[in-house]
């Protein structure tokens, strides 16, 4: 099994993030709306930030109780996204559930929304008009150029269709020919389906769900999801039962995390590039 390599492929991304932003003659800035005291969300926000400041990027959180409505937090959000000097807006999701995600993450400018969220930057890269990608996708499809790795023809299978992962992977796979099957919920797990496909994208969030003896020998295996098990970030794909059957498969840390950040902050770049 070769592995795919998201730790250094990112740093790589990052060495060009730097070079790019060292020529704006000032540091770009992301604002990062953080809700309540979610573990995973403070470590990935704790990364975000350690990633910025390594190129010249500067960061500044907002950080809300979870007890703030979405009213509330609405009436910042407009605050925040129209504050000149915040080049880029983040929501780091999940929020809690009393709050109403989509109308916080519509709040957000298609021209600052690095994370492809908001229902008109979501819209435009539906349609071909975007001038990013969602992260997971920038992540994936660098990682597959990387590694010679062709998605077209290839019996595809998505498991989880979350706003974060599935969507916007389901988009990129069906508009560059694979041939492609969700799993959109538990319920409708297919064991079969796995069997038989050549690529294996998992971003359930369900630990250990995928295993050696649900893939084809051959297989492609890429891990989005991640789950809380005991304090400890596990992963969908059990890379052990795995490694003896998959051809590429990402490992159990630095594959496509990291990358995600990366593209998040070209994201960022390139935005700031098309209003410059």
């Amino acid at each position: 099994m070769i592995v795919l390599d998201g730790k250094s492929l990112a740093g790589k991304i990052q060495s060009r993030i730097a070079d790019t932003v060292r020529g704006f003659g000032r540091a770009p800035r992301l604002a990062i709306v953080i809700v309540g005291e979610n573990k995973i969300s403070q470590k990935y926000v704790s990364l975000k930030e350690t990633f910025a400041r390594d190129v010249g990027i500067e960061t500044r959180r907002y950080k809300f109780p979870a007890t703030i409505s979405t009213n509330q937090l609405r009436a910042h959000m407009k605050d925040i996204v129209h504050e000149v000097h915040n080049d880029g807006v983040i929501v780091q999701l999940s929020l809690p559930r009393e709050i109403d995600t989509q109308s916080i993450l519509n709040a957000i400018v298609p021209e600052k929304d690095v994370d492809l969220l908001s229902a008109r930057a979501a819209g435009n890269y539906q349609v071909g008009k975007s001038k990013i990608r969602p992260p997971v996708v920038g992540a994936i499809e660098e990682l597959f150029r990387e590694y010679g790795i062709s998605i077209s023809g290839k019996k595809t299978a998505l498991i989880g269709y979350g706003r974060l992962v599935g969507q916007p992977l389901s988009i990129w796979l069906a508009r560059f020919g694979a041939k492609l099957s969700i799993i959109g919920a538990e319920e409708y797990f297919d064991a079969e389906l796995l069997k038989h496909a050549d690529i294996v994208i998992s971003g359930a969030g369900k630990p250990k769900l995928v295993t050696g003896e649900l893939i084809q020998e051959g297989a492609v295996v890429v891990d989005v999801g991640v789950s809380d098990v005991g304090g400890a970030l596990v992963g969908d794909v059990d890379v052990d039962s795995i490694k003896e059957k998959a051809s590429y498969a990402t490992p159990e840390k630095g594959g496509v995390g990291p990358m995600t950040i990366a593209i998040l902050f070209e994201n960022l770049v390139k935005l700031l590039e098309a209003r410059r």
